[in-house]
């Protein structure tokens, strides 16, 4: 009942927060206006609010300091939440280089890694797990410190990959943040049997729920026709805690990767796809898996719900799927997912033609 009651009281939050929101982006111009400002992936029209991040950091923050024990950990979460919606906020206004985002996340990845959140081991989908804590280097600096080296550079190479690759699956209305809370609600309910950390599972679980029960706050005002968009700041933050929560849940990036298979198979294939035409993979374009299926023509209802109901459907499969099974789900989803883009493109190639 404890965990219903804080993604409540973290809803309530951001959706209230979300409001004021809204009137002060207009005020400050943080907005997105397609005839004064291009963007190539962008689907909306007219002048939206951006900055979406705000709300549900602050609704997060509240709910987390009312009801998670805080320590090293997640203090360092709670920093680095904060400096990721603080830049997606800067570039929602100005338009940052997208090599310079890259390099922040990167050195935010690194700040929460430094506060104790590396990855000593994941699972091995063939059985048991894969240890990453062998390679150690201690030193004395004020005191005697170890770093996990292969464990801490995986942990920020997963935390970029997942800030960019979910911030990315944020182009319709109402997608990033239904997505994002159904995920980070399975998560909590997955994080109850394991933990990685000097964390406990009720901790974890509550900090899952806190973070579905912030975007859910948001949803109703990003839901179409859309009254303030997620913004850069929201994309990463969304990323950013789904990667964390997945460290923190026994090391479940593959569990992670499975509920968000759409968006992780949007990644990589519009890595390859911009690598193979040249183009920068740090550069937008119109091409990503949800500007397809608005090309046949489906509305962006349609596409948010389709996002929502296969994280629904992948996430209670990841509660009763178990490490091989879980792989062949995700390389099954992967497959049909991927045949399915090529299959769109080739149609559009030849209907230009």
């Amino acid at each position: 009942m404890l965990y219903f009651i804080v993604l409540f009281i973290a809803f309530i939050f951001s959706f209230v927060f979300t409001i004021p929101t809204i009137s002060l982006a207009r005020k400050l111009k943080l907005v997105t206006d397609k005839k004064k400002r291009y963007h190539p992936a962008h689907t909306h029209t007219g002048v939206v609010p951006r900055g979406g991040g705000i709300p549900v950091y602050l609704g997060l923050l509240i709910a987390v300091i009312l009801f998670v024990p805080l320590n090293k950990i997640i203090i360092g979460v709670l920093v680095a939440a904060f400096l990721l919606v603080l830049v997606g906020t800067l570039d929602d206004y100005f338009d940052i280089s997208p090599y310079f985002r890259f390099l922040i996340n990167l050195a935010i990845s690194a700040l929460a890694i430094g506060f104790g959140l590396g990855i000593p081991y994941i699972s091995n989908p063939f059985g048991g797990v894969i240890q990453l804590d062998q390679w150690k280097i201690t030193f004395d600096f004020f005191g005697r410190h170890s770093v996990l080296v292969l464990a801490n550079i995986l942990a920020v190479v997963w935390l970029t990959w997942t800030m960019n690759m979910v911030n990315w699956s944020k182009g319709v209305d109402g997608q990033l943040p239904g997505f994002v809370s159904i995920a980070a609600f399975f998560l909590g309910l997955l994080s109850q049997r394991f933990t990685a950390h000097d964390i406990n599972a009720q901790t974890v679980t509550l900090f899952s729920f806190i973070v579905s029960g912030a975007f859910l706050g948001f949803l109703p005002f990003n839901f179409y026709p859309q009254k303030i968009m997620p913004g850069y700041g929201g994309g990463t933050l969304a990323g950013f805690l789904l990667g964390v929560l997945s460290i923190l849940s026994f090391g479940k990036i593959g569990t992670a990767a499975l509920i968000l298979a759409i968006p992780t198979i949007d990644a990589v294939y519009t890595i390859i796809r911009r690598v193979k035409n040249k183009q920068s993979p740090f550069r937008a374009d119109w091409g990503h898996f949800h500007h397809r299926l608005l090309e046949l023509g489906w509305g962006k209802r349609r596409i948010a719900v389709f996002y929502w109901s296969v994280s629904v459907i992948l996430g209670t499969a990841s509660l009763f799927l178990k490490g091989i099974e879980k792989f062949i789900a995700f390389l099954t989803t992967a497959i049909l997912l991927l045949s399915f883009i090529v299959i769109i493109s080739k149609i559009k190639v030849k209907y230009q033609n």
